[in-house]
């Protein structure tokens, strides 16, 4: 190997920590984000840039209601959105809790 090459294992201890692998985990998942004024989105996770803005596939917005209705929640079909990170409060990924703890390395980049 040449000065400068690098192993192409799939499974290095520097591939695991790198945060793209990292976020390529999160492909395709259902997450559920809460935003600022109070609404949630859920969707499949599609994209996050380098702002940390994330991008929804096949979102569903989530909102109180306020009115008497048989439902506290209102339900409205958006499609692919963003959301901005200024704007996010919570962020939940749905997987399995082995999932989720190794996942949690995100957070501590």
């Amino acid at each position: 190997m040449e000065h400068g090459e690098q192993s192409a294992t799939p499974e290095t201890e520097s591939s695991r920590s790198d945060p793209v692998s990292q976020v390529k985990k999160l492909l395709f998942r259902r997450i559920l984000i809460g935003i600022k004024d109070g609404r949630f989105f859920l969707g499949n996770f599609y994209c996050l840039d380098k702002q940390g803005n994330i991008i929804l596939q096949d979102a569903l917005e989530y909102r109180s209601t306020r009115r008497s209705s048989p439902s506290p929640m209102e339900q409205r079909c958006l499609g692919l959105i963003l959301i901005p990170s200024w704007c996010r409060t919570s962020c939940h990924v749905d997987c399995s809790i082995e999932e989720r703890l190794s996942l949690l390395s995100l957070q501590e980049s």
